[in-house]
């Protein structure tokens, strides 16, 4: 590379940079002139009260437009978040705790659901429990996710080892076709590439996340803290809108499958499945993080080696900004 062309790709790397943080893409304002925030989140159902939040500020008249942002695996949501592309996402806790403890200034603010996780087995697998999965090749979203602690201390209580089972990081959404094809033997995620399985005929359930640990929690809702030092009413909204959305979609899950489909690019009869095949697949109350619940956590991921040292709870739960009452949120079609 020529010395004039290596300068000239750093004179256009600067002009980006001063670009971004020119037009600063996370307080953009839509045509009304209401402030917009992008909001991170992968197509799960642990996540769906963010497209839930982002149709009802489409339909009504807020202080802030929620903006949904979709991805599909979870480093490319952290890179945004550290470019601060966005400020506000859902990610997996103990991935919440890791970036914590590497210095990203974030804060939990809120939970996305409980339980709404499920490991799935071939359909004709003989494995009963995890004891059968030994040797096999068991698939985890990541390594710093609540499933995958959960299932080493699953293992740890039937007296098994961590290497007895092969982990493997896939995307949620390759997980089913990965079974179906034989390539993995397991997998632990959230909703609804459980039940996509299960419907296709491939895959069966071998645990709720209900049954191995009640009130399972996988995700968790962030927000950097140059939004809460700049804009903690947007916070306010942000948390409040995501608290109403929960509430509503417990009592009208045919509705948020209607509405949460289009976002996950899925199939609206199999995000219904997972609402309603048992009802409490998922749930989207007490969604408020006790300091019980990060603390076991928290305590799992130092065992698994996921996090170096504890961390301070009341540093990094931020609860100022969780309504007291929480009504549902107002939508034009559905209610």
């Amino acid at each position: 590379m020529t010395s004039k062309l290596r300068l000239t790709l750093v004179i256009v790397a600067i002009l980006a940079v001063l670009t971004l943080a020119h037009h600063r893409p996370w307080q953009r304002r839509d045509s009304t002139g209401v402030p917009e925030l992008a909001v991170g989140y992968l197509p799960v159902t642990c996540h769906l009260t963010c497209p839930v939040t982002d149709f009802a500020t489409k339909t009504s008249t807020t202080s802030t437009r929620f903006v949904s942002q979709r991805f599909t695996d979870f480093p490319t949501v952290i890179e945004a978040l550290k470019a601060r592309k966005i400020d506000a996402t859902f990610i997996l806790a103990p991935l919440a705790m890791a970036l914590r403890e590497q210095g990203v200034p974030i804060h939990i603010v809120y939970l996305g659901h409980r339980d709404g996780s499920t490991v799935m087995v071939a359909k004709h697998s003989t494995a009963r429990t995890i004891r059968d999965l030994r040797g096999k090749t068991f698939a985890r979203p990541s390594r710093f996710s609540n499933q995958y602690l959960v299932i080493l201390k699953l293992m740890a209580d039937e007296g098994m080892q961590p290497g007895e089972i092969n982990f493997v990081d896939l995307p949620p959404m390759d997980m089913p076709s990965a079974l179906a094809a034989g390539s993995i033997d397991a997998y632990f995620v959230g909703e609804p590439y459980a039940a996509k399985a299960e419907m296709a005929g491939t895959g069966r359930v071998l645990y709720y996340a209900k049954d191995i640990w009640p009130h399972f929690i996988s995700c968790v809702l962030v927000v950097r803290d140059e939004l809460i030092a700049e804009h903690p009413d947007r916070v306010r909204d942000l948390v409040r809108g995501i608290a109403q959305s929960g509430e509503w979609a417990e009592t009208h899950r045919m509705e948020a499958a209607r509405i949460a489909a289009p976002y996950f690019h899925q199939d609206q009869k199999l995000v219904e499945y997972v609402l309603t095949e048992p009802p409490d697949r998922v749930s989207y109350r007490q969604l408020t993080p006790s300091d019980e619940d990060l603390r076991q956590i928290m305590d799992m991921a130092l065992r698994a080696g996921v996090l170096k040292q504890p961390i301070d709870l009341s540093d990094l739960i931020d609860r100022r900004f969780i309504p007291d009452r929480i009504d549902q949120i107002h939508l034009d079609r559905g209610d």
